[in-house]
């Protein structure tokens, strides 16, 4: 699994800026993850666009920050604030929702987990228009899996 992470850059700063999306095509349908992964000075240290199988849009959403999250604790960053246009993830993780769905109560504890790791971190909801990158890379992700089997 190491290779499904890109290298750290040889100076990583403490608190890394996560942007994270994800697509599903059908919902449930293929599905894909879009992560971009800045600095402070909003410089791009790393993109991550994946298939990630038949799933929900919410779901991958959810699986967008796991794999965000993750990165950012393979880095060494101890601060992470992480974007997403999802207000349904960003207020589930903040705790103004509740997470009914099984399999997105699972990964609703794998984001709290990994955050739990970090000295600080942050969720913030933002448009649509301020995740361009990120959307881009989710659909990118999605779109590579049209035409394969649910298997």
């Amino acid at each position: 699994m190491d290779t499904a992470f890109p290298p750290a850059p040889k100076d990583v700063p403490s608190k890394l800026i996560l942007y994270v999306d994800g697509a599903s095509l059908g919902n449930p349908g293929p599905s894909g993850i879009g992560v971009v992964v800045t600095d402070g000075s909003n410089h791009i240290l790393a993109e991550i666009n994946r298939y990630i199988g038949v799933g929900t849009n919410n779901q991958a959403e959810y699986r967008a920050a796991v794999t965000a999250l993750q990165l950012a604790l393979r880095w060494g960053a101890s601060e992470v604030e992480l974007f997403t246009d999802s207000e349904l993830l960003d207020r589930q993780v903040r705790g103004r929702y509740k997470v009914k769905n099984p399999i997105l109560s699972k990964l609703h504890q794998q984001v709290k987990d990994k955050c739990s790791k970090f000295k600080s971190w942050k969720i913030s909801h933002i448009p649509r228009e301020r995740n361009i990158r990120a959307d881009l890379l989710a659909k990118s992700g999605a779109d590579r899996g049209r035409g394969r089997s649910a298997g």
